[in-house]
């Protein structure tokens, strides 16, 4: 990674559970990871704090988790809102860290599995500083504007499929 260069994550994936109980971390983000981590194949797994999914990044992402504590306190102190600044940090600091092979080819901790309510499959969808990891089935329980990850992940589990069936 280039010095200020920020990592973005951007684009749509989607991953059957394989016969070795892993999952694949679709390519271009799995680049923008590897570049996060200066070369390193680790992915930074948590679980999102409002969604029934998981959040995945770099390890560059835990560099920016101070300034962002800063600013989500700064915002609760101007909204007169409670703010506790040590729990936010758990979360944020509380990730996995989760080796992947040149494929892309990582094993879930088996933990994520439930906090993602995650089965045999997962969809990524982008998002910026990081991205999401969807169990199809909760992503569909989403509500209004939602339309175009549900229908990218509905399209990509129907390719997957079928390239199993194939095999």
């Amino acid at each position: 990674m280039e010095a200020g260069k920020a990592i973005t994550y951007s684009g749509q994936g989607f991953s059957l559970l394989g016969e070795k109980g892993r999952f694949v971390l679709p390519p271009e983000l799995r680049k923008s990871v590897r570049e996060s981590g200066q070369g390193e194949r680790l992915l930074c797994l948590a679980k999102h704090p409002r969604w029934k999914c998981l959040t995945g990044f770099g390890l560059s992402r835990a560099d920016q988790f101070e300034a962002e504590l800063d600013r989500e306190e700064e915002i609760a102190l101007e909204r007169k809102e409670d703010f506790d600044r040590d729990f936010r940090a758990q979360q944020l600091y509380g990730f996995a860290r989760v080796p992947f092979d040149e494929s892309g080819r990582f094993v879930m901790p088996e933990r994520y599995f439930k906090l993602g309510g995650l089965t045999t499959s997962v969809f990524f969808q982008g998002g910026g500083k990081m991205f999401t990891l969807w169990n199809p089935a909760e992503l569909a329980k989403m509500g209004a504007g939602w339309d175009d990850a549900q229908e990218a992940c509905a399209d990509l589990e129907t390719q997957a499929l079928a390239g199993r069936a194939r095999k």
